[in-house]
């Protein structure tokens, strides 16, 4: 697409009625309303599926590659933010032990092709929380911040040509499009600086769409455990860094930067907005948690082709959900009236070494959302101000957190031992009630207790690596791109058959 072909679409995006859209949004709610409570969106069982996102570097130099469209499409991935991102999403499967096996299998399936059809072009496609090492010849300031005006419209170089992306710079919502952390601080003109993250996606379907909220009590108070276990963003590309010496800047480094950078990129500056990236409140009933949505402030209004899907009867209800960014969010679609559902996507995970570690937090997510609903686990109870507490503690400082719990008798701890005990106990238990073998939830919780035991993330290792190097004088770009080069190395012979526990 033409630059004048991507402006004209964003100037139309920007001429769209947002007062009818609201009305159109509202319609729509209300008559999703009436089908959840019709029990249209309710499923025999528990389903799961997962979004994957990878991003290419340079096969031989390890520097970040943009992935031609053709080729994307070629592998059957689909286009994210940046030119060098690729996301692929699994089939929903029952949540039972052929259906995990079934999800494990498939990003095989997938990924296997896809690794060797990029190879011949020397691309390497990872499996990471945030890439460090820009293209050859270019700063990751520029290739971040690097836009063009096109009659009158600011268009990211590096960015993807859907337009939505492209909108959200050229409209007068206030979004940050910036990066404030330990030492960096950078400004864009666009959302581009969100395409140095990516993640993994676990997605857990109610059986009962009016429960939704009490599953959705319990993922809240999961969420900062669970990513304390799968942080894997410590470091940024070296040139982000302000002027600062590379022991504090090691020091001060958070183990998952992700968290604040989708936050800082897409959140408003100031205080007259309130932040779309946000950890998401409680909610008492399934019709509070769609006008949540339907409240939720709107970036980009669009005019939404309607098409004949079920859902298409909230097409604009759905388009809002695209920019409803939060850390764990309900869902509510179907391509037809059978398959409708609700479910919750969890969020707050980095992409991972390899694809058992992903398939694993999958798992483990699954297990704790079928078990502790079911036993009414007393962390229902535990202040959502605590559980957010827990999640930004999390983000900061992966393992290391001081993270609070409510046991199954009731008592608080804030004993790592004691809270990932009894998270991987309820997790074995809910998969063991779903009809897997002891030995089948085992194999999948294995992999994250390893974590909890040897105290070691894939954040930490990396920290680790880096550390190392600056303590014998290495400089801070060659001790981050020597622990990107040594990561890429690890996964490309794991990350099918393999997982982060190999690398220990």
């Amino acid at each position: 697409m033409s630059g004048s072909e991507l402006a004209a679409r964003v100037r139309a995006a920007l001429d769209v009625d947002a007062e009818e859209f609201h009305r159109r949004v509202a319609e729509e709610a209300d008559r999703l309303k009436a089908e959840v409570r019709d029990g249209t969106f309710d499923n025999t069982e528990a389903i799961v599926g997962l979004e994957l996102e990878l991003y290419a570097v340079d096969a031989r130099s390890g520097s970040l590659r943009r992935m031609p469209r053709g080729l994307l499409e070629l592998i059957g991935f689909e286009k994210e933010l940046g030119l060098h991102n690729a996301e692929m999403q699994t089939s929903p499967q029952p949540l039972n032990e052929h259906g995990l096996a079934a999800q494990e299998r498939e990003l095989e399936a997938n990924l296997a092709p896809a690794l060797d059809r990029t190879g011949r072009d020397d691309i390497r496609l990872v499996s990471d929380g945030l890439w460090t090492v820009p293209p050859t010849g270019e700063t990751a300031t520029d290739y971040l911040c690097d836009s063009v005006e096109q009659h009158g419209v600011r268009i990211a170089t590096n960015m993807s040509d859907a337009a939505r992306y492209h909108t959200m710079a050229n409209t007068a919502y206030p979004t940050g499009m910036r990066i404030e952390a330990p030492h960096v601080s950078l400004r864009a003109d666009t959302v581009m600086p969100e395409s140095l993250i990516t993640s993994i996606q676990p997605h857990y379907q109610i059986p009962h769409a009016p429960d939704l909220p009490e599953y959705f009590r319990y993922a809240l108070r999961v969420a900062g455990p669970l990513l304390a276990l799968g942080v894997n963003s410590p470091f940024f590309p070296p040139d982000l860094y302000d002027d600062a010496a590379d022991a504090d800047i090691v020091d001060d480094a958070w183990m998952e930067h992700r968290i604040g950078v989708f936050e800082d990129v897409l959140n408003p500056v100031g205080d007259d907005a309130p932040d779309k990236v946000r950890f998401p409140p409680d909610f008492e009933t399934v019709e509070d948690a769609i006008d949540d949505i339907v409240d939720d402030e709107i970036i980009v209004p669009s005019e939404v082709d309607v098409g004949h899907r079920f859902d298409d009867a909230f097409a604009h209800l759905r388009h809002k959900h695209g920019s409803y960014w939060r850390w764990v969010r309900p869902v509510f679609d179907g391509a037809n009236r059978s398959s409708a559902n609700a479910r919750i996507e969890f969020r707050p995970l980095p992409a991972q070494p390899t694809v058992r570690d992903a398939v694993s937090f999958e798992a483990v997510f699954a297990g704790l959302m079928a078990a502790l609903p079911s036993v009414e686990h007393p962390v229902r109870a535990m202040s959502w101000e605590t559980a957010r507490e827990n999640f930004y503690a999390a983000s900061r400082d992966g393992l290391d957190a001081e993270l609070t719990w409510i046991t199954t008798d009731g008592a608080e701890t804030t004993n790592a031992d004691r809270i990932y005990g009894e998270l991987f106990e309820a997790a074995r238990e809910g998969l063991e009630g779903k009809g897997l073998s002891t030995e089948a939830a085992r194999r999948y919780i294995y992999p994250l207790r390893e974590r909890v035991d040897r105290r070691l993330t894939p954040a930490r290792w990396k920290h680790d690596h880096v550390a190392a190097a600056v303590d014998e004088n290495v400089p801070l770009a060659e001790a981050i791109w020597g622990m990107q080069s040594a990561y890429v190395d690890r996964q490309s012979e794991t990350l099918l058959e393999g997982s982060f526990v190999d690398w220990l």
